[in-house]
C-alpha cells in the first residue's frame, strides 16, 4: 500500500475516534411528569440538539415506538420494583427481553438502538436500605442470560446504575475512598460480572448533591471556577467537586481490584429551582464548566487523560411527579422546562452553541387560577397546602423562584397548579369559593405561573405503561408461585 494512502487511512481512523469521543454524551429522559411532552416531540428535541445517546428509566412502549428508526444509542431501564421478580424467575427475565428488547432492537438500520439494559434505577441509593440489595445481581444475571438466548449479548450490555452515594471517603480525600461497607460484598459480586461481560460501571457523579449535603465544599469549587480553592491529595491537586468524586470512586473500585473498568456517568447535572443554589445561571456554569472538562479529555489525576467512556446529563426536562424525598430541586433537574423550552445556553460541543426549543407545543388555554380577592381569604392558607399536596409547589420551597412572592400570590400560585394539573376543570378552581380563573398571567418576575400540556397524550401514556407493567409483574408472581 502507498505512504500516502496508508497515512490517509490512519488519519481517517484518527478523526472518527475523536468524533466518537466528543459525541458520547447523552441524556437522561424520565417521564414522571403529570402532562409529558409527546414522545415523538421529544425525540425531534433530542435530535434538534444533537444528541447521540438517550437514557431511560424504564421501556415505555410510546416512548421506544417512536425511538423506533431514529440513530440515537439507548438504554432502557427496569425499575426497582420488578428486580424481586427478574431475581426469582428466568421466564419473567426472558418475557421481558422479548417484549422490550428483541421487539424493538435495531435490525439492519430499523428498530430501536438499544445499546444498555439498566437494571434498577440506582437499587442501591442509601434511604432505600437494603431492600434491593438481594435482588441486583440474580435479576442482572437472568437478564444477561435472555439476552444470551436472544442472540443479543452482543449487541445489548447489562448495566445497573449505582449511586452517588455508594462510595465516600470520610476525610474527603479521593485517596481514602471506598465503597459503603453495606455494599461490598454485592459490589464485588457486581464488578465481577461486569468485567465478566466487559460491561462498564454506571455510577451517578452529583456535584450539587455533594454541596447541598457538605458544607465544607464550596459553590465555587462544585461549578468549575478558577477562583474555587484547590485541595490537595497524595494523588494530586484537585480544582474541582468532579474530579474530586470521580477520583474517590477509583479509589473505591481499586481497594476490591477493579482498577481498570471501564465508568459511565450515568447520572450528572445542576437543578434550577426548588432550593438555594438550584439556579439556572449555576447550572449553566456548571454545565458549560462540565462540558469544558470532558472535551478538554485531560482526566483526573487518578485517571489522567482517561475521561469517562460517556456522560448522561440529568436530565432532559423537568418532571413534575419526581419524588422530592431528596429535596425540592428533584423535579427540576431540565435542561428544558417541561414544555421543551431551553433555561440556559449551553455548548455542547456536537455542532449547536445554544438549545433548540420543542416546536410546536399544544398547550391548554391561558387560563389561570387565582386567589378571589373579594372573597374572605384567612382561611385561604389551609385550601393551598391541600392543593399542594396533590400538585407541584416545588418553586414556593425555601430558595425556590417563587420562594419571594408575598400572600396571597403564594396561594395563588398552589391554585394555579392544582387547576392546571387537573386540566383546568372548573370544579378544580373551587376551593370553597375562594378560587377564580383569569385570563390574565399572574406571573410575577422569575415566579412563572405555568400553563400545562394538552393531556390526552399523557393519560394515554400513562395507562398504557401501568397496564403493561402490571400484567408483567402478574406474569412474573404467576412463574415464581
Amino acid at each position: 500500500m502507498p505512504p500516502n494512502r496508508c497515512l490517509v487511512i490512519i488519519l481517517c481512523f484518527t478523526l472518527y475516534g475523536l468524533y466518537y469521543e466528543a459525541t458520547a454524551l447523552g441524556v437522561n429522559w424520565g417521564t414522571m411528569a403529570s402532562h409529558p411532552l409527546p414522545p415523538t416531540k421529544v425525540v425531534e428535541l433530542l435530535e434538534l440538539n444533537n444528541f447521540t445517546k438517550v437514557k431511560l428509566f424504564d421501556a415505555d412502549p410510546l416512548v421506544l415506538e417512536a425511538l423506533t428508526g431514529s440513530k440515537l444509542g439507548v438504554t432502557i431501564g427496569i425499575p426497582n420494583t420488578m428486580l424481586k421478580s427478574f431475581n426469582s424467575s428466568k421466564k419473567a427475565a426472558q418475557s421481558w427481553v422479548h417484549d422490550n428488547v428483541t421487539r424493538y432492537v435495531s435490525n439492519g438500520g430499523s428498530g430501536v438502538r438499544i445499546e444498555y439494559v439498566a437494571v434498577g434505577d440506582e437499587p442501591f441509593l442509601q434511604r432505600y436500605g437494603e431492600q434491593f440489595h438481594p435482588f441486583v445481581i440474580g435479576a442482572a444475571t437472568n437478564i444477561q442470560t435472555a439476552l444470551l438466548k436472544a442472540n443479543l449479548e452482543s449487541k445489548v450490555k447489562v448495566v445497573v446504575p449505582c449511586s452517588f452515594d455508594s462510595f465516600l471517603s470520610e476525610s474527603g480525600h479521593p485517596s481514602k475512598g471506598h465503597f459503603r461497607t453495606d455494599l461490598n460484598k454485592t459490589m464485588i459480586e457486581l464488578l465481577t460480572f461486569l468485567t465478566k461481560h466487559n460491561s462498564p460501571f454506571f455510577v451517578t457523579i452529583s456535584p450539587f448533591l455533594s454541596l447541598y449535603q457538605n458544607k465544607n465544599i464550596s459553590l465555587d469549587f462544585s461549578l468549575f471556577k478558577d477562583t474555587a480553592k484547590s485541595r490537595n491529595d497524595s494523588h494530586g491537586t484537585y480544582g474541582n467537586s468532579f474530579d474530586l468524586s470521580y477520583d474517590t470512586l477509583v479509589t473505591a473500585l481499586s481497594r476490591l481490584g477493579f482498577s481498570r473498568i471501564g465508568i459511565v456517568i450515568a447520572q450528572i447535572g445542576w437543578p434550577t429551582d426548588g432550593s438555594a443554589n438550584a439556579t439556572s445561571t449555576n447550572a449553566e456554569t456548571f454545565t458549560k464548566g462540565l462540558m469544558e472538562h470532558l472535551h478538554s479529555k485531560s482526566g483526573t489525576p487518578l485517571r489522567p487523560k482517561d475521561p469517562p467512556i460517556e456522560t448522561y446529563i440529568l436530565s432532559l426536562l423537568d418532571e413534575d411527579q419526581r419524588s422530592i424525598a431528596a429535596g425540592s430541586f428533584e423535579r427540576h433537574w431540565g435542561l428544558f422546562t417541561f414544555d421543551g423550552q431551553a433555561k440556559y445556553r449551553v455548548d455542547f460541543g456536537q455542532g449547536s452553541k445554544t438549545l433548540v426549543n420543542a416546536q410546536n407545543v399544544e398547550y391548554l388555554p391561558s387560563k389561570w387560577c387565582v386567589v378571589n380577592n373579594n372573597k374572605d381569604v384567612s382561611n385561604a392558607s389551609a385550601s393551598a397546602l391541600d392543593a399542594c399536596s396533590a400538585a407541584d409547589c416545588t418553586a414556593l420551597s425555601p430558595g425556590g423562584s417563587c420562594s419571594n412572592i408575598s400572600w396571597p400570590e403564594n396561594i395563588s400560585y398552589a391554585f394555579n397548579s392544582y387547576y392546571q394539573q387537573h386540566d383546568q376543570s372548573v370544579d378544580s378552581c373551587d376551593f370553597s369559593g375562594l378560587g377564580l380563573i383569569t385570563t390574565v398571567d399572574p406571573s410575577v418576575d422569575k415566579c412563572r405561573f405555568p400553563v400545562e400540556l394538552r393531556t390526552s397524550y399523557s393519560h394515554c401514556l400513562h395507562k398504557a405503561f401501568l397496564l403493561r407493567t402490571m400484567t408483567l409483574l402478574v406474569a412474573a408472581a404467576i412463574l415464581v408461585s
